[in-house]
């Protein structure tokens, strides 16, 4: 077998940008990600319409929960098009959005969250009339599971 200096130098700049990869697509890809508030999460949901407390959306979650990294959550709102639920002091705050289509069964989810520390579940429901339901549940937290 015989190597060229050819050879040599082109499998050199492979393993070079090879090498130089990860450092890029990390390094974009924190820039790209901006963290939003909780407000600006929930403006952007409802297009800026107004959000009432009510009875039409039920969040059940634990009132303390010993380690934040799997809190057993649920959410139902008879009607609604979509659910979107919350972790207000977390540190990307949208949590999940459920969306059901006319031949859902129910409009109900179950999930496990993380909750970096006490704090507020929110849950907005999109009712089919196009109004927005809002109700909340503060969760005791003992041990944060985002890294707190």
């Amino acid at each position: 077998m015989l190597i060229s200096r050819r050879g040599v130098l082109s499998a050199g700049a492979g393993l070079a940008a090879f090498a130089l990869l990860p450092v890029a697509v990390r390094a974009q890809g924190a820039a790209a990600a901006p963290t939003q508030t909780a407000d600006e999460v929930i403006a952007e949901f409802t297009g800026g319409a107004e959000v009432v407390d009510g009875d039409g959306v039920k969040l059940t979650a634990p009132e303390i929960a010993e380690n934040g990294n799997t809190v057993p959550i649920s959410v139902e709102a008879p009607g609604a098009s979509e659910i979107m639920v919350l972790a207000v002091e977390n540190p990307t705050p949208g949590v999940a959005k459920f969306v059901f289509g006319p031949l859902a069964a129910t409009q109900a989810a179950a999930t496990r969250i993380r909750l970096a520390k006490t704090q507020d579940v929110v849950a907005i429901a999109k009712m089919a009339d196009g109004s927005f339901v809002r109700t909340a549940s503060n969760v005791k937290v003992t041990i944060g599971g985002c890294g707190g």
